[in-house]
């Protein structure tokens, strides 16, 4: 299975390099074919997060708030968390850059904007639309996996395609809240809405 671990052995190239072995690996992963038959929710859970962490490493937050100033990179939940500890397993305290991955998963919104990743679960569905509204153009990349997710504002949606895991990208609302996705992400997706350059 494609996890974090695989690439470790970039850590001590440069950061231009890192990147781009990043986007190769990322690349690699999006082919695993992943049958759910023989898969269990931990070992997709376990994909997921590695999703997570390569959206960290090919994701931009603005330099002048304190999303992008700080030396570390916060990935939470929201609503019931599907990952069951897979965040922990496979990214918390992993690098992204200079800045260290750490976990925390909210009961509450409230919290929400202190998150630079924000997974919302599929349990939270029927709010989609609020809360999104209410990290609306703010720096926090929202990350989902339900229906209508994206239109309700959300930024990427990990979904199905056949039997491999992939995403679709919201760039009209990354750009509203000042984050930049590289291209390469870009053209890794499913789709892309909106922004410049949507399809």
């Amino acid at each position: 299975m494609m996890t974090v671990a695989n690439f470790e052995i970039f850590a001590t190239l440069r950061p231009g390099a890192v990147a781009r072995c990043s986007v190769i690996m990322f690349a690699i992963m999006l082919c695993v074919v992943c049958p759910a038959s023989a898969q269990s929710p931990s070992d997709e859970y376990h994909v997921k997060a590695a999703f997570l962490f390569h959206f960290a490493q090919l994701v931009e937050w603005p330099s002048d708030t304190r999303y992008g100033a700080t030396n570390s990179l916060l990935v939470c939940t929201l609503g019931n968390d599907p990952f069951l500890g897979a965040l922990e397993d496979t990214i918390a305290g992993k690098q992204v850059g200079n800045r260290t991955l750490s976990i925390r998963h909210l009961g509450k919104l409230q919290d929400g904007p202190a998150c630079n990743i924000l997974f919302v679960s599929a349990s939270e569905s029927k709010r989609f639309s609020s809360t999104i509204a209410q990290l609306r153009n703010l720096p926090v990349l929202t990350v989902g996996e339900g229906e209508g997710f994206l239109e309700a504002g959300g930024m990427i949606r990990l979904c199905m395609d056949g039997k491999k895991i992939r995403f679709e990208v919201n760039r009209g609302a990354a750009e509203s809240a000042r984050l930049k996705i590289s291209a390469q992400l870009l053209l890794l997706a499913k789709s892309v809405f909106g922004g410049n350059g949507g399809r």
